[in-house]
């Protein structure tokens, strides 16, 4: 059963008022406001919050009513129905009435179709994504908030670390991301379930977050509480430090590459080059970048890190050798370039 306004709203409201959830909320709302009186100052600004039914997204919900009431902003919600369970559309119309009987509106139900591009998990996320956009569109939604939070953060840390690709997969997810907020980001997950207790909250429990096929399922249930455990409280906000640092240090890094690259790059019919002495000045963090901003830009390629030190390697160590097959692409160094061709266009 979902909470009703008679017996519920007051509950969320006295909870809200002070919580850390609120204040959270609060922030995001705001800037939120400001984005909106910027587009039109005859026009309440729109926030959308992304519910699932959960905790997390529930808590969000809440709050996000009781700080847009404070600051004169419009509050709806999406729900995004995967059609993976059974009863996903049951699941979806209890989240909508949820969000009805908290105050918000437009309570926006999308149902979408998750492919199989790059697993079940990015699949579905993809899906996510797209439909939270396009509900954001349709009504003119300053922002969507998403009921991400410090666990969801620490998780996502020790999953690129697994991942071994280097700072982009520790820097998780940043708090503000275009139209994306989230507020509970510095929050722990514990945190949101006593505020929906003390709100009278009932959330929904996903059944795939027990299900231990799913890499992320088990890093929540197993991993992370055994380093809390052996290595002490503090563990997984240390994760969270990590991922705020490597996402300074990503941005820096690559806004550099980006200044580089734009006076580097020599356009062509047949492709793009980059002059290789220039390359060979930069240290390896930057030339790296700069080699895969290169080739994703100009042809939509992201370059493996093999790859990638295969081209350097026409700057670092050339002695002559041929050209670099890649994904659709030829790299080669021809009279002191670094040249990329889409293999396409040779055809």
């Amino acid at each position: 059963m979902g909470i009703t306004a008679s017996s519920g709203s007051t509950a969320v409201s006295t909870a809200s008022s002070g919580s850390t959830a609120g204040r959270a909320a609060r922030r995001d709302v705001s800037s939120a406001a400001d984005d909106g009186n910027e587009h039109d100052e005859n026009q309440a600004a729109r926030v959308l919050v992304a519910l699932s039914g959960g905790a997390d997204s529930l808590a969000l919900a809440a709050a996000t009513v009781f700080e847009a009431g404070r600051v004169g902003i419009r509050a709806g919600a999406v729900i995004v129905d995967h059609a993976l369970q059974p009863g996903s559309a049951d699941v979806a119309a209890r989240a909508a009435r949820q969000a009805r009987d908290l105050g918000l509106d437009p309570v926006i139900v999308k149902t979408v179709t998750v492919g199989t591009a790059g697993g079940p998990e990015a699949a579905a996320r993809d899906a996510r994504y797209a439909a939270l956009a396009e509900a954001a569109r349709e009504i003119g939604a300053t922002a969507v908030l998403l009921g991400h939070t410090l666990d969801d953060q620490a998780e996502s840390v020790l999953l690129g670390l697994a991942r071994g690709s280097g700072l982009g997969s520790m820097k998780g997810m940043a708090a503000s991301s275009g139209i994306y907020r989230r507020p509970l980001i510095e929050i722990r997950r514990s945190t949101i379930r006593e505020f929906c207790a003390d709100s009278g909250l009932q959330p929904w429990k996903d059944p795939q977050n027990e299900d231990e096929r799913f890499s992320r399922v088990r890093v929540r249930k197993i991993v992370l509480p055994l380093l809390e455990r052996e290595l002490g409280p503090g563990f997984a906000e240390a994760l969270a430090r990590t991922a705020d640092l490597a996402r300074e240090d990503t941005d820096a890094l690559d806004q550099f590459a980006a200044d580089q690259l734009e006076e580097l790059a020599d356009h062509a019919e047949a492709g793009i080059s980059l002059a290789a002495r220039a390359l060979e000045h930069n240290p390896p963090a930057l030339r790296q970048r700069i080699i895969r901003a290169t080739v994703l830009a100009e042809f939509g390629v992201s370059l493996s890190r093999s790859q990638t030190l295969e081209v350097s390697r026409l700057v670092t160590d050339w002695h002559g050798q041929g050209a670099i097959d890649l994904p659709g692409i030829r790299a080669e160094r021809v009279s002191g370039l670094i040249t990329f061709r889409s293999m396409r266009r040779d055809a």
